[in-house]
Order: C-alpha cells, then structure tokens, then sequence
C-alpha cells in the first residue's frame, strides 16, 4: 500500500467557529494527540473532530497545500469549501 501525507482541518466540539489546519501522516494517531492536549496550539478548544482530510502521495504537494491553506486566501478557500 503507497504511504500518504495529509493535510487535515480539525474543528473544535466545544467551540465550532475555531479550526486547525495540519499534516501526518496518521490521521488518528494525530487527532488523538490533538485530543489529548499535547499540542499547545489546540489544547484550549479540545475536543476536536476531523472536518476534512486531503490525501496526497507527493510529501512536497502535501506541505503546499499546508501552507496554503494556513494563508489568508486558503482560509477563505476552506469556508467556501469546506
């Protein structure tokens, strides 16, 4: 089976206006670490669920669309579209 790289959004249970965007490469081990306090930028709103998920076998085309999504244009992107 080919590995994946995944850009990922989490919205917040408690809070749903509050998002975070990231990459793994393991999409449960990752939203339980989320989950479980032990990222400072999400511990504030946990719990969190994953909203979307965007597979990619390109690691550099993974970290892109990170990067876009994280940016002012992506972050509208992802209202319209997520």
């Amino acid at each position: 089976m080919p590995k994946f790289y995944y850009v990922y959004r989490l919205v917040s249970i408690s809070s749903p206006d509050r998002h975070y965007t990231g990459f793994t490469t393991d999409l449960q081990a990752r939203l339980a670490t989320h989950n479980a306090g032990k990222v400072t930028h999400t511990a504030k709103y946990a719990p969190w669920e994953i909203d979307s998920a965007h597979a990619f076998h390109d690691e550099n085309k993974a970290i892109q669309f990170e990067k876009y999504l994280k940016s002012h244009s992506g972050r509208e992107f992802a209202k319209r579209h997520f």
